[in-house]
């Protein structure tokens, strides 16, 4: 017995909803997170990702951000939505609910751009804020895996050419410092974890143009908490849906876990 764990940036949920249907009836993961979903709580489209046999929370903004989680072993038991730390932060970026024995959070870290404005001090704030959180997480007993778009490219190693992008956001050393502050807590990356030195591990395309290049970054990651290491077997990237009809420009990446040793 195992479980499969995926996160997706959709890019907008109700016109990547032919895509995001074909994926989860195709794949089957069995939680998949969700961001970007760009659609207030009342809009949300519930309905649809019932029936194609999952259970679902979300955390909704209108035409910006927004989180869900979808689970198909059992419903969502919601334990937060947003962060603690700033009680004027509106943007919905941060969700998580319990599933299954999982803690699992859905997370949109703000992307920063460009470098040097209001958005990338917000960007800094806000991953301070997410590394005070989730470091009260990783000395619980609870197994979690944090889920998302985290806007940074650790390494050089995770895009195809950091020369190119050396201004944006995604690639500045605050960024990629605070990132490594995440994983000195407990937190491993999970396709990091089981292929090391691999390049082509990306999860974001620009364009169509830049994916026949193969010219990505790697962006979107499955963190899991020490607790749940030893029951990690196998990660990947499904690719292909970066091309289809009207997709998102981010690919939907996942893991599986075996049952508890």
């Amino acid at each position: 017995m195992s479980i499969k764990v995926a996160t997706f940036n959709v890019n907008g949920i109700k016109s990547r909803m032919p895509r995001l249907l074909e994926w989860l009836h195709h794949t089957k993961p069995d939680i998949a997170c969700l961001q970007e979903v760009k659609t207030g709580d009342a809009s949300f489209p519930k309905e649809a990702i019932e029936a194609a046999g999952y259970a679902v929370i979300w955390h909704g903004q209108p035409r910006f951000h927004g989180v869900a989680i979808l689970s198909r072993v059992g419903r969502p038991t919601e334990l937060r939505r947003g962060l603690p730390g700033d009680d004027n932060d509106g943007q919905a970026r941060y969700l998580e609910a319990h599933i299954n024995g999982l803690r699992v959070s859905s997370v949109y870290l703000p992307n920063g751009n460009p470098t040097g404005s209001d958005n990338f001090r917000y960007k800094l704030r806000w991953f301070r804020r997410f590394n005070d959180y989730v470091r009260t997480l990783v000395n619980e007993e609870i197994p979690s895996v944090l889920c998302g778009d985290f806007n940074v490219v650790p390494t050089n190693n995770d895009i195809y050419n950091a020369g190119t992008w050396r201004l944006d956001a995604v690639l500045q050393p605050e960024t990629r410092a605070l990132y490594q502050e995440l994983l000195a807590q407990g937190w491993t990356d999970a396709a990091r974890h089981l292929r090391p030195r691999e390049r082509h591990l990306y999860t974001f395309w620009v364009s169509n143009e830049a994916f026949r290049r193969n010219a990505g970054f790697r962006m979107d990651f499955l963190l899991l908490s020490p607790n749940l290491l030893n029951r990690l077997q196998l990660d990947g990237v499904d690719a292909e849906y970066r091309v289809r009809e009207k997709p998102s420009d981010h690919a939907p990446t996942w893991i599986r876990l075996g049952t508890e040793s």
